[in-house]
């Protein structure tokens, strides 16, 4: 789904102050976010997601930047040696200042931002933690590079290992470690990546460019470790990936969004998001709200407004920003193919996974049970809700600083 677009550019922005004028171990910039001053941003030069496009691989699992943002999200359901249930989430933005073609003539001189947010839930403990960095794209800091791929922040990578051509079924590398906390994670697809949207290009509002180009793993195996209060644990699991880029903003009116990725054990994969409005002091659900169903086989169906519904059956309050997000949901879907009816009731693994970052929004691993077609069905995966809140000013020095040795 279109991560936080509006909120991320003022970040960044905000964090190319203190990046430039404290240096490398500034903290980052508190999210007492203007909406204003994040649309505020210049938009000039860049290219705009206008129309579908060819895409070309390995290189567009690399850098676009001709466009204003873009984002490598990964995340995860994990089992430990005892089946003790694990979730991650580890995503990079990059996000372009300014449009120029012209040679930077210094190694510290920089025209993109780069943040990566990465978290672990546990279930059995409750308990979820999560960590953010933020790097200027200068000095090796923050960056990106198409051949080999590899995708950074201050240490913590995203890499592309091997199968990353026309095969469509590549195996990526991501590692991130702060504190007594982080992943070692091999992730290998297991269905060839989708276009979402039409081909390859998701529109999110009604205006032409306020859309992006975004494709999906929808399926990958993840294998390797991960380290919860400084004891390293063998997982396995099942990972899912989107790769998005884009320069336009969302449009007026549209103040959030609730986007799911779920894993169904039948091997059908489901991406549905609604996003939400406000318009005339009436709240409502944009018609531009879109869905997919993967099959087992890779193929895909795309679902529109009128093919899904999703509906809040609780609240969780966020006891930290006082934010009250849904706290449980009943999901449902056609397929507009065959008719076949999925119904999902979904709950989180863990109710507190609202991330402790500059961007207030809910992460977090989740758990459905249901019917397919009538027949019994069960499912993992992750939910991303933003616009539920303000964040009040943080105190002065509140957040830490990322652990420098550990790389």
């Amino acid at each position: 789904m279109f991560r936080p677009i509006r909120w991320l550019w003022f970040v960044l922005l905000a964090a190319s102050t203190l990046l430039a004028a404290c240096g490398r171990d500034a903290p980052p910039a508190p999210a007492t976010i203007d909406l204003d001053a994040a649309l505020s941003g210049d938009s000039a030069g860049f290219e705009r997601a206008l129309a579908p496009r060819e895409f070309r691989f390995p290189e567009d699992h690399g850098p676009h930047r001709d466009f204003r943002t873009e984002w490598w999200y990964s995340t995860g359901n994990l089992d430990g040696p005892d089946g003790e249930p694990y979730g991650f989430h580890f995503t990079i933005f990059r996000s372009g200042l300014a449009a120029s073609s012209a040679p930077r003539t210094s190694s510290f001189a920089t025209d993109e931002l780069w943040m990566a947010h990465f978290a672990l839930t546990d279930g059995r403990s409750g308990k979820m933690h999560s960590f953010e960095r933020f790097a200027r794209g200068a000095a090796g800091l923050g960056g990106a590079s198409d051949a080999p791929l590899a995708v950074w922040v201050d240490g913590w990578r995203f890499e592309g290992v091997d199968g990353l051509g026309e095969d469509r079924r590549p195996t990526f590398h991501i590692r991130a470690n702060q504190g007594g906390f982080g992943i070692d994670l091999g992730l290998t697809a297991e269905k060839p990546l989708v276009l979402q949207g039409d081909e390859g290009l998701s529109q999110k509002g009604a205006e032409p460019g306020s859309a992006s180009y975004y494709y999906a793993l929808t399926r990958l195996a993840a294998k390797g470790s991960i380290r919860w209060e400084g004891r390293s644990i063998d997982v396995r699991g099942q990972a899912w990936l989107d790769r998005e880029w884009s320069t336009s903003l969302l449009e007026a009116g549209q103040f959030g969004w609730d986007w799911f990725a779920l894993q169904l054990d039948d091997g059908t994969d489901l991406m549905v998001y609604r996003m939400r409005t406000e318009r005339d002091g009436q709240p409502g659900v944009d018609p531009h709200s879109h869905g997919a169903l993967v099959d087992a086989d890779g193929t895909k169906v795309n679902l529109e407004l009128a093919d899904f519904s999703m509906r809040d059956l609780s609240t969780w309050t966020s006891p930290r920003s006082g934010a009250v997000y849904p706290g449980s949901w009943r999901i449902a879907a056609t397929d507009p193919r065959s008719g076949e009816r999925l119904e999902l009731e979904v709950n989180p693994l863990v109710p507190d996974q609202e991330l402790e970052v500059s961007v207030l929004y809910w992460e977090g691993a989740v758990t459905a049970r249901g019917t397919f077609g009538g027949q019994p069905i069960t499912a993992k995966g992750y939910a991303e809700l933003t616009g539920y809140g303000a964040r009040p000013p943080k105190v002065a020095g509140e957040r830490a600083r990322p652990d420098r040795d550990e790389r």
